[in-house]
């Protein structure tokens, strides 16, 4: 049995989920229902909210052009929160969107703009970020939120950045050589402690990722003064850096992050 049910509509609420409960729905929320999607007062919809899991619900009249959702039981329950940080220099527009939505699929539980030397983008659109955000999740399955922070200068981000979080470092200027092999070194041994199938302990994370104009020297040196640093090349092409984000997020996860939690049947893919 798959995981996810993606033929029921999901929607993200701002509400406390639990059996019994009302839930009215914001005005966008019930025109892309009833006037995209057509539903109506008794359509199934699946509720989530980012905290108490993912519930089923039935949809209820509002009034004459508003919608409700009548919660009735719990689909999923809410996963153990992640810790990963994507650290990055902000893009323009699209790419923007684009980077954010696919930060969210990979499971990042912070998107903190840095604004660095060679940043080309001066303003962030934090609202638009946490709507592409909410997008996401409700597309994917995804049910844990993403903070989105806002934009701050490198250097002082690193001045005050926790060193008992690995940062791993994306840097085009590190040799090349075996990003596997590099995270694999931080990755914490198993512990007899526990079950055989217990899930691998994680280590709080962050990635960061420059802009296209890369890093100044003095960026560089202040990232390496950090005490646990992992620097890595994404091997020998050139990428753009909403590129460099995909591969960076996929080799953490792969390596140090949720991959390697044991599964159950699931479906992988959404439209």
């Amino acid at each position: 049995m798959a995981r996810y049910d993606f033929r029921t509509p999901r929607l993200f609420v701002d509400a406390r989920l639990q059996s019994g409960a009302q839930v009215p729905l914001a005005r966008e929320a019930a025109n892309y229902l009833g006037n995209v999607l057509r539903l109506k007062a008794g359509d199934a919809v699946l509720l989530f909210n980012g905290k108490d899991g993912e519930w089923r619900a039935t949809l209820t009249a509002d009034g004459k052009r508003s919608l409700g959702a009548a919660v009735e039981a719990e689909a999923r329950p809410q996963p153990p929160a992640g810790d990963l940080h994507y650290l990055f220099a902000p893009l323009k527009h699209a790419r923007l969107d684009y980077v954010v939505q696919k930060a969210v699929e990979l499971g990042a539980s912070r998107l903190q703009p840095v604004i660095t030397r060679h940043t080309q983008v001066a303003r962030v659109n934090t609202e638009r970020m946490k709507a592409n955000v909410i997008e996401a999740a409700q597309q994917c399955g995804v049910l844990a939120i993403p903070d989105v922070a806002e934009p701050v200068e490198l250097l002082p981000l690193l001045q005050r950045f926790n060193p008992a979080r690995t940062m791993v470092f994306c840097d085009e200027g590190a040799d090349i050589a075996d990003p596997v092999a590099a995270l694999a070194k931080v990755k914490s041994p198993p512990s007899a402690l526990l079950p055989v199938d217990a899930p691998p302990e994680t280590t709080p994370l962050a990635v960061l990722i420059g802009p296209e104009g890369g890093f100044a020297q003095d960026e560089r040196a202040a990232v390496l003064k950090l005490k646990n640093v992992v620097r890595l090349a994404l091997g020998p092409r050139v990428l753009r850096a909403d590129t460099a984000a995909v591969a960076a997020l996929a080799l953490v996860q792969a390596v140090l992050g949720d991959w390697t939690a044991p599964r159950q049947n699931a479906a992988n893919t959404a439209d």
